[in-house]
């Protein structure tokens, strides 16, 4: 009987796609003596199998026969037989014929081996390539008339050194049928370039996710998976362990730009935020300086090996590792990366262990976990070991020995695909030997042909998407003790996370994605509220204690000649100003959210109008005074009469305006409360928690316009007051007998006043600096105010007994009068006594002047003659008149009152 692959295999009536049992034969033989050998054995790739000795299925007894196709040659023994239940051989399989080394014909691949520079890959990756070679060519099946040979050279993961290679190898004989970059970058300048010359690009280190565009990249395919399969690895990190927030920090690269711009996107659509971005060239000394000044906790790190070594410098000089942060790095890095000597670092091997200690990578699974055989006949870890002895240095020490396995199978999947297009022996296909770089119909071909490649490598299975990249799974791995431990894996197209539970943390457990910040109010001090509230409360008592003093001697002439009514509103104002003190004391701490704006409303109601009432009514006699007694000869009239209703009407007009004004302050712009926020406090204890100070305010959207209003207004009348009261110091006037006690208490008021307003803003986020300068001042101004005005006046109706109403007082006018009439005359006779003084001391000294006078005219009489007679005929002139008449009564009279 003969079978072949194509056979339908149904002897015996079974159901359908189920196996046959023993259970079923039992019907047509017995159990104990008939075995079913394997029915794999029935088939044969590129040949046929003869069965002999029965029917299917292979019984005790039956006999295959294999027989290879043309151009196939069987390797192993052509016959076996089934017994007791196991064939007598192992499968044999068909190889094709190949063309002796001598007579096949050379197919030539130009590489770009980076062997330094930021991705050393080339020291691992180039020996596994040479590998792959190796073994493809000695396979008679794949490509049996063309030899694959290489032509690399070292690129230095380095765009400009490639380039000079690249046109080396496009423009020196032989003709390259595929090239093969290392690095992104590099791959990023030979792809761009190669579809110029229809040349396929192959990369097995390239994980840049700009390569991954099919329109800039049209011939481009990679056996590295695209760094953006990393970014759902991550994602799903961050949210098994709860974060919201992360920061990011790269190196200045198109693969790493593109990567962390793919990242952002999938962190956003799953609620994450990236709070703080950093990039850098060549120094990450600044960017890692940001990132601890903006408090990052969880911070993906994309760059190069050798960048990597000069971050964790600076993240060990600034201390940001340890149990508070967690690092999500690339896992390509060889194993050792942190302990080579670098010459551009000053950090010890000691500190650089310190500081990547704990850190998680994310890592394409490039080896196969499952220890099955690839399509060389090689498991991985018989891979791993071949490729260990034909390496100079320790794996650890070699870079890019994680991506070997995607080299060799990269070489793989190239030879298939050659292997297709040529037809697998030359029997139909093209000539790979007709390639050059006009040819784009083999250049289509082996592009199909790639694009189709499925098949299981070292690495895992091998199959690329629509954009040339490769699928693959991730595998976290987490840096302890220093060693890399696997901790997962996750298949981002099932969205599967496979989790071991075996990530260890510093401090016990995965860290919070930033500082738990504790909001704490500031409130006022108690004992500072409480005894300034004792004296406003006594305060309070002193003006209702003056108060009634006031009214109940109203009918008292000198109470009456002090305006007693302006003084009881003085005492009001007084009152309402201290009872100003408990509402600006008032805080969270004593009242709810939804109080506030009561008390910021009785705050400013209290002091608006207790400062109007007293000061207001202080001012207004300290004004009138100067009113009328300032312009002698133009108020005299109205010095003799008082008009109590004028005072009374200013200042009614000072409270009004100050009503309308916080009328239409509260209407338009009311207060309510505002929270001010101080800068983060760090605790003594070694937490991760930051306290956030917060302070309340009552405040407004226009806060400072209403301010700048209310305080140039009262500003205005404090110094117009002062003014006021400095002018009438000397003045004396029955009408208001204490209007220097008001100008006292204005001058104390005003300085109060104008020195606490300025410095209770600049204090403003001090509460209890700020509370204290200006409750004290209200309480000083308001005692002094009180105590100058009224402990006079009870003093004097004490001590001299004052205490007759100006009914009984008029009974003492007459007395009064009598006692102002001596006063005046003493002061006339006085004024006399010293008018006769002068008048005695100019006589004297006119009597001087008058002998001086005398004395010089006869001196000059005996020096000439007397005067001749008139010529004329005239009678002669008389003597001169003596000098002492003609000006004694004059300069008497000059001299009088000179």
């Amino acid at each position: 009987m003969l079978v072949d692959s194509n056979s339908k295999l149904s002897p015996l009536p079974l159901s359908k796609g189920k196996e046959p049992s023993s259970t079923r034969l039992s019907l047509y033989f017995p159990v104990s003596t008939v075995r079913i050998c394997s029915k794999s054995y029935l088939t044969l790739e590129n040949g046929k199998v003869f069965l002999t000795g029965g029917d299917l299925p292979a019984l005790d007894g039956a006999r295959v026969d294999f027989r290879c196709d043309p151009d196939f040659h069987l390797v192993g023994s052509s016959r076996s037989i089934c017994s007791q239940g196991q064939w007598s051989i192992p499968k044999p399989h068909c190889q094709v014929n190949r063309t002796p080394h001598s007579e096949r014909r050379a197919v030539y691949i130009g590489a770009l081996f980076p062997m330094s520079g930021g991705w050393p890959g080339g020291q691992a990756c180039q020996p596994a390539v040479e590998m792959a070679l190796e073994d493809v060519n000695s396979r008679r099946d794949i490509l049996p008339d063309y030899e694959l040979k290489l032509i690399h050279h070292d690129s230095k993961c380095d765009p400009g050194q490639a380039t000079k290679y690249l046109y080396e190898l496009l423009y020196n004989d032989p003709i390259k049928i595929i090239l093969m970059p290392g690095c992104s970058s590099v791959s990023t300048l030979v792809a761009e370039a190669a579809r110029m010359w229809n040349l396929i690009v192959l990369s097995y280190g390239s994980s840049s996710p700009a390569l991954s565009n099919r329109q800039r990249f049209p011939t481009f395919f990679r056996t590295h998976p695209s760094a953006t399969l990393h970014n759902p690895t991550r994602v799903k990190l961050f949210e098994k362990w709860g974060w919201k927030k992360i920061a990011t920090i790269q190196q200045t690269t198109e693969v790493f730009t593109s990567t962390l711009d793919d990242l952002e996107e999938r962190v956003k659509e799953a609620g994450i935020e990236i709070t703080f971005r950093q990039s850098f060239f060549s120094d990450p000394a600044v960017p890692v300086k940001n990132l601890k000044r903006q408090d990052a906790r969880i911070i993906v790190g994309l760059f190069y090996e050798t960048e990597a070594r000069k971050v964790f410098c600076e993240v060990y000089k600034e201390r940001l590792f340890g149990k508070k942060y967690v690092w999500f790095l690339i896992g390509w890095y060889a194993d050792n990366w942190f302990k080579i000597y670098d010459p551009s670092i000053n950090c010890t091997v000691d500190e650089m262990t310190e500081a990547v200690e704990g850190h998680i990578t994310t890592e394409i699974v490039m080896l196969n976990p499952a220890n099955t055989r690839s399509i060389s006949n090689m498991t991985s870890q018989e891979f791993v070991e071949k490729l260990t002895k034909r390496l100079k240095r320790h794996p650890e020490e070699t870079g890019g020995f994680q991506e070997a396995p995607l080299a060799y199978d990269a070489i793989w999947a190239l030879a298939l695909a050659l292997n297709k297009t040529s037809g697998g022996g030359g029997r139909s296909g093209v000539r790979l030997e007709d390639f050059n770089y006009n040819n784009q119909t083999i250049t289509d071909q082996i592009y199909r042909a790639m694009n189709s490649s499925s098949f299981e490598g070292v690495s895992g299975h091998v199959v690329f998407d629509a954009s040339g990249s490769r699928m693959a799974w991730t595998l976290i791995e987490q840096l302890q003790g220093g060693s890399y431990k696997k901790i997962g894996y996750y298949d981002s197209t099932k969205d599967d996370l496979s989790w071991s539970k075996t990530d260890k943390w510093i401090g016990g457990s995965p860290p919070a994605d930033q500082t738990l910040v504790i909001k704490t109010f500031r409130f006022l001090s108690q004992k500072l509220f409480i005894s300034v509230s004792v004296l406003s409360s006594l305060g309070i008592v002193l003006a209702v204690v003056c108060l009634s003093f006031n009214i109940y001697n109203s009918h008292v002439r000198y109470i009456q000649n002090s305006q007693p009514n302006l003084n009881n509103l003085t005492a009001v104002g007084c009152s309402l100003a201290l009872a100003a003190v408990f509402p600006l004391g008032l805080d969270g701490y004593h009242i709810g959210r939804s109080q506030f704006p009561f008390v910021c409303q009785a705050r400013l109601w209290l002091l608006g109008l207790g400062f109007s009432l007293g000061y207001g009514s202080m001012f207004t006699k300290i004004w009138w005074v100067h009113t009328v007694f300032t312009k002698k000869e133009e108020k005299k009239e109205w010095r003799k009469t008082l008009e109590p209703w004028k005072l009374y009407a200013t200042v009614g007009l000072l409270v009004g305006m100050d009503v309308l004004t916080l009328a239409i302050w509260q209407i338009v712009d009311p207060l309510h409360r505002t929270i001010e926020t101080f800068a983060k406090e760090e605790p003594k204890e070694d937490i991760d928690v930051s306290i956030l100070p917060q302070l309340e305010h009552c405040s407004s959207k226009k806060m400072n316009t209403w301010l700048g209003i209310f305080y140039g207004y009262k500003g205005l009348l404090l110094l117009l007051g002062i003014f006021l009261a400095y002018e009438t110091k000397s003045v004396s006037t029955e009408k208001i007998n204490d209007h220097r006690a008001v100008g006292m208490a204005i001058y104390n008021v005003a300085v109060l006043c104008l020195i606490t307003a300025p410095v209770t803003m600049i204090l403003s986020s001090q509460q209890d600096a700020a509370f204290a300068f200006a409750s004290l001042a209200i309480v000083f101004s308001s005692y002094i105010t009180l105590v100058v005005l009224f402990v006079p006046k009870m003093r004097r109706l004490i001590t001299r007994g004052e205490w007759q109403s100006e009914a009984q007082d008029t009974m003492k006018t007459g007395s009064s009068t009598n006692n102002n009439e001596e006063e005046k005359s003493r002061l006339l006779e006085k004024e006399n006594r010293e008018l006769e003084k002068i008048i005695a001391e100019k006589e004297e000294r006119v009597s001087e002047l008058r002998h001086q006078l005398q004395s010089r005219q006869q001196l000059r009489s005996r020096r000439h003659p007397p005067t001749p007679p008139d010529p004329s005929g005239g009678l002669p002139r008389g003597p001169p008149e003596p000098p002492d008449r003609l000006s004694c009564d004059g300069s008497r009279v000059h001299l009088l009152y000179k």
